[in-house]
C-alpha cells in the first residue's frame, strides 16, 4: 500500500509538472512585489522591491484624469490596491482584476448617491482598439503579446499603486 501511495504521489506530481508545461508564457525572474501606475505618463512598472523589473505603456478609459467615482465614468481608480484575480478566459485576451472599489471607494459613492461600479482591469487589447488611445471603461489595457508577459509575471495578491 505504501508503493501505492508514492506511486500516486509521483503521478500527480509529474501531472502538475506537465500542465505548467502547457502555459504559453512563463516567468523565471524575481517575484514583482509591487506594481506602480502613473497614468498621466501612461507608464506601468513592474517593481521586486525597490528594483525595476520592466515597465510598459498603457490606454485607459475614456476619461482619464481623476480618480474613478461611479459606474460608467470612464476613469481608472486612483490609490493602492490588490491583483485580486486572474482571467485566462477574458474578452480582452488575458486580465488581471483590480480590487477597486475598496471600502473607501464605496463610502465615497454612497455619499454621492451613486454606484462607484467595479470590474476593472489590467488587460489585452482586442486588434480593432490597438491604434485608439484611451478607449476602455476604465481598464488599463496593454498589446496582447504585453499580457501575455505581465499574466506570466503577477500573483493575485500582488500590490498596486495607481498614482495620477
Amino acid at each position: 500500500m505504501g508503493s501505492d501511495m508514492i506511486s500516486r504521489r509521483t503521478m500527480i506530481a509529474a501531472t502538475a509538472v506537465g500542465l505548467a508545461g502547457c502555459s504559453s508564457a512563463r516567468y523565471r525572474g524575481p517575484e514583482v512585489t509591487r506594481i506602480q501606475v502613473f497614468k498621466e505618463r501612461r507608464e506601468m512598472q513592474f517593481l521586486h522591491d525597490r528594483t525595476l523589473l520592466k515597465s510598459y505603456n498603457f490606454n485607459l478609459g475614456f476619461e482619464p484624469v481623476g480618480h474613478k467615482q461611479q459606474e460608467g465614468d470612464g476613469r481608472t481608480p486612483e490609490g493602492a490596491y490588490r491583483i485580486d484575480r486572474r482571467n485566462p478566459n477574458s474578452r480582452y485576451h488575458l486580465s488581471l482584476g483590480i480590487s477597486y472599489p475598496d471600502q473607501n471607494d464605496v463610502a465615497a459613492a454612497e455619499a454621492l448617491g451613486v454606484d462607484p461600479g467595479g470590474d476593472i482591469f489590467i488587460h489585452g487589447t482586442p486588434e480593432e482598439w490597438l491604434n485608439t488611445p484611451d478607449w476602455t471603461w476604465g481598464c488599463i489595457a496593454v498589446k496582447n503579446e504585453e499580457m501575455d508577459e505581465i499574466y506570466a509575471m503577477i500573483e493575485t495578491g500582488t500590490l498596486i499603486y495607481i498614482y495620477t
